[in-house]
């Protein structure tokens, strides 16, 4: 079946459908900009579709510039390094474009682009976000290449402070990307891994939104859809790179997972945040293999709501451990690994890594409060596989 192509507005203008890329010098005038710089990564700034879009920009009478120096978990001087490239190029608006890194650090970008206090100052604290000049905050317009983070819906920007060895979350509710455009096209080449690794990452958002004990019942029925999209797509996106039907519901899934943690997310997110930070490693591949065990950590508070999630899925047994199950399946059929152990990560910092976590504002909302103490065991059990 041909993805459709449709028009949302929920929670932002949101263009969907396959090739749709091509409207993107439209919506940039829409919102006024005539110099927009393009934010992505290395690895996608060498690959044509980067020039293409670029060609296409410059076409529509758009001079279209580029910036590309960001790290797989992005930083405060990646974000200072962009937000001159910014103003040196007089440039008047945003386009992020490619994964959850690149999103995040060109919305943080479009923020910093007329401010004059240091990122930092930004920290989603208190009342921080009041001190943004709103004024000269740039319009954004992201173009998401991958299916996981739904970074293109989200109000902030995750950005590893180097210096404190720490991820900051950066928040503005005008963060929010103006249009969005979710292209299937554009994911069509990702391979497998980063397929499986960011499609988890998506069912991470939805699942830990879904857990949450916030009371928001619209952003909990928008997470069990989601997982279902996941559930339905996701292992074909990974084995069929170019089913643009798979490939566009995973992006509708991910957009689902960024716009249901309204809700809050919990203990995956509160550890992966200080993994990603100390070791570099891949946010949503975090997620992913830290799933299960977050799980059956929170198992005594959330049972019952992950038996009626298994039932609306049509798992084959509708429990809590049938969900678990499905769960481990899925990570073993798309490769992704049961321990942190296999990706480099041990337990000798447990202790430190549960002390962050516990300051992590993920931690807020997960389930149960736990302790740091709490967080080290959880960690060390992901570490050595212990379920």
């Amino acid at each position: 079946m041909k993805p459709a192509s449709v028009n949302w507005n929920y929670p932002t203008s949101v263009k969907v459908g396959p090739g749709r890329v091509r409207e993107l010098p439209e919506w940039c005038k829409s919102l006024g900009m005539k110099r927009p710089l393009l934010v992505t990564d290395p690895g996608l700034a060498s690959l044509p579709m980067v020039a293409q879009v670029r060609e296409h920009c410059n076409a529509a009478g758009l001079a279209c510039g580029l910036f590309h120096d960001i790290k797989g978990n992005p930083t405060g001087a990646n974000v200072d390094a962009g937000t001159r490239a910014f103003r040196d190029g007089r440039h008047d608006g945003v386009i992020a474009f490619g994964g959850g890194s690149a999103l995040d650090a060109a919305k943080a970008i479009a923020l910093m682009a007329g401010q004059t206090r240091p990122l930092w100052d930004f920290e989603d604290v208190g009342d921080n976000y009041l001190r943004v000049n709103v004024a000269g905050m740039a319009p954004v317009v992201a173009v998401p290449t991958t299916a996981g983070t739904g970074s293109e819906v989200g109000r902030a920007s995750v950005i590893t402070d180097e210096t404190a060895h720490v991820k900051r979350i950066i928040f503005h509710a005008r963060m929010l990307p103006a249009v969005v455009i979710l292209d299937a096209e554009l994911t069509v080449g990702l391979p497998p891994k980063l397929t499986a690794a960011t499609g988890m990452d998506a069912l991470s958002h939805n699942l830990e939104a879904y857990s949450s004990p916030f009371y928001h019942p619209m952003a909990a029925g928008i997470a069990v859809e989601g997982m279902r999209l996941v559930k339905d797509y996701l292992p074909q996106a990974v084995r069929h790179g170019d089913d643009l039907e798979a490939r566009q519901q995973m992006l509708v899934a991910s957009a689902m997972g960024a716009t249901a943690f309204q809700r809050g997310l919990g203990a995956m997110h509160a550890l992966a945040h200080p993994l990603g930070a100390l070791y570099d490693a891949h946010h949503g591949m975090l997620n992913a293999i830290l799933m299960p065990y977050v799980l059956r950590a929170n198992a005594p508070v959330i049972s019952e709501r992950i038996a009626a999630l298994a039932r609306y899925l049509d798992l084959p047994s509708a429990t809590f451990d049938g969900f678990l199950d499905w769960v481990l399946a899925l990570r073993d059929s798309i490769g992704i690994p049961h321990t942190l152990a296999e990706i480099g990560i041990g337990a000798e910092d447990a202790q430190r890594i549960g002390e962050m976590a516990v300051a992590d504002g993920s931690s807020a909302t997960n389930p149960i409060a736990f302790d740091a103490d709490s967080y080290a065991k959880l960690l060390t059990a992901a570490v050595r596989g212990t379920l």
